[in-house]
């Protein structure tokens, strides 16, 4: 899956402050070229947790992922079904339908294409559709 360039990972050894240089790099060359700039931040705390799925297998095929695979993630996501306790007693199975797992190895790499989608849509490139 080809992601955008703009967008920063953190490859071993990288962390936020290489990112932070970087981007202090990128404002004052726009001041010195006299262009415009328009950076998009994104609050992560909750981000998992929003995921709209339909959206999600969407731009997994978008981005080339085999239906194969996207159809057996749905499904592994589809099947799941949740119990909480609560005042001492355990509820009936409920499904979540928005978010992607936390602490699964896989949520990392199904969460990157939405940040790229929201990258291309919320610049020139996708004319402002956000």
């Amino acid at each position: 899956m080809q992601l955008r360039d703009q967008q920063a990972r953190f490859p071993k050894d990288q962390s936020c402050t290489d990112q932070i240089a970087t981007l202090q790099i990128i404002v004052e060359q726009s001041v010195d070229w006299n262009s415009s700039l328009y950076i998009n931040f994104i609050d992560y705390e909750k981000a998992f947790d929003s995921v709209d799925r339909r959206i999600l297998w969407k731009l997994l095929r978008h981005y080339g992922v085999p239906e194969k695979i996207v159809n057996t993630i749905r499904n592994s996501y589809d099947r799941l079904r949740y119990k909480v306790v609560l005042r001492g007693q355990l509820t009936d199975a409920f499904q979540v339908r928005t978010g992607v797992r936390q602490g699964c190895l896989l949520s990392p790499c199904l969460f990157l294409p939405l940040v790229d989608w929201i990258m291309k849509t919320s610049t020139y490139e996708g004319k402002h559709r956000i």
